[in-house]
């Protein structure tokens, strides 16, 4: 079977949550021993090196397709390569099925969290987000959801069939470890200018990610607060309030860094209105950070028992929270313990797998 794989998300160069899925699960898939031959779209060139980890003489090597226009990518550019050139069965990693595409599909979706809290995104967006989604619930052959908070999401709201809809719960980077050692750390801490003792949040900074009610909770006698991530949209409002209560803003943060800021911080926070999954806050747990999350979209799902959960919208819940963790050494530890366990739930290894069950599935039914 050859399989097609929208590929376009993988060249980004910061990438934040479906990049960074689109990056890892291609890379995951392509490294299965299978006799499948893949096809990678691409809308930019990508590096040479991005997939050759995943390469072996007894492996098909997989193909690579670089299509034009960029404008409209997905609708143009990989639709006309489709009717041309089509594969057994496409994969997307991320939301958007092309409105051609003569072949079965699968298709991952997220979250729908600009229904949720559509405040929470530009109008314009808001707007291609709804068609685009529901476009493709509807068309594709068959459904990946992160979470099964995602899955509700689509029966409830885009009356999707249940049995359409297969639960993959993403992976976590294995590179992302405790790293105890100062020497390990110094060279981040020194980069970022980063303070003593800190808690953390790592993700664009947007209305969604709560982060002004973070901002209230916390207490800058008894803790610093680091924020992590580029500016998103509405971000004015957060940067006001944390500036005039010394939070650090670090901007994007490289991968390679990652590692050393979560080893660092005292406790990670993910307050989150809504998440479809909640990859920060298993990356914390694999480096060894305690975590506190809110009970917003899948994050309870993810987090388990390895986490503090409170109320998405209760400042004072979160503010204590904040206060036991830093002051409760037997809490740290138990949070700690049970991260790393709870983090060896996920694997992107695993993952491939069932999205490759998946794909063949789709395909034998199509036949």
């Amino acid at each position: 079977m050859r399989i097609g794989i929208d590929a376009s998300r993988t060249t980004t160069a910061q990438r934040t949550g479906t990049e960074a899925y689109s990056l890892a699960i291609t890379r995951a898939l392509l490294a299965l021993d299978t006799p499948h031959e893949w096809t990678l779209y691409f809308r930019d060139a990508p590096p040479p090196d991005l997939f050759s980890h995943e390469r072996s003489a007894d492996r098909p090597n997989h193909l690579t397709t670089l299509l034009r226009p960029r404008r409209l990518w997905t609708h143009l550019g990989l639709s006309r390569e489709l009717r041309r050139r089509p594969p057994d069965c496409l994969f997307i990693p991320a939301h958007v099925l092309p409105i051609y595409h003569p072949c079965p599909s699968v298709v991952t979706v997220h979250d729908l969290g600009y229904l949720h809290f559509p405040e929470s995104h530009p109008l314009t967006q808001r707007l291609y987000l709804h068609w685009s989604t529901r476009f493709s619930a509807r068309n594709a052959a068959a459904l990946i959801a992160d979470s099964e908070a995602t899955r509700r999401d689509l029966i409830a709201h885009y009356r999707i069939a249940p049995e359409k809809i297969t639960v993959v719960h993403p992976g976590i980077d294995s590179a992302l470890k405790p790293l105890r050692h100062p020497n390990h750390r110094w060279p981040v801490r020194q980069k970022y200018n980063l303070p003593e003792k800190f808690i953390l949040h790592v993700g664009t900074l947007q209305p969604r990610k709560n982060l002004e009610r973070l901002i209230e909770a916390f207490d800058p006698a008894q803790t610093s607060l680091v924020l992590a991530g580029r500016r998103g949209w509405l971000a004015d409002s957060i940067y006001e309030k944390g500036k005039a209560k010394g939070v650090l803003f670090l901007d994007y943060v490289a991968d390679n860094d990652l590692a050393a800021l979560y080893s660092m911080a005292a406790a990670y926070v993910a307050p989150s209105l809504h998440e479809g999954f909640g990859f920060t806050i298993l990356e914390a747990m694999a480096c060894g950070t305690p975590v506190i999350c809110s009970d917003g979209g899948a994050l309870p799902e993810v987090a388990g028992d390895a986490a503090i959960v409170i109320p998405a919208r209760d400042t004072q819940a979160l503010a204590e929270a904040i206060r036991r963790v830093l002051a409760d050494e037997s809490v740290r530890r138990d949070l700690i313990i049970k991260g790393y366990r709870n983090a060896g739930r996920f694997s992107w290894g695993r993952a491939a797998k069932q999205i490759l069950e998946v794909i063949e599935t789709t395909h034998r039914q199509r036949i």
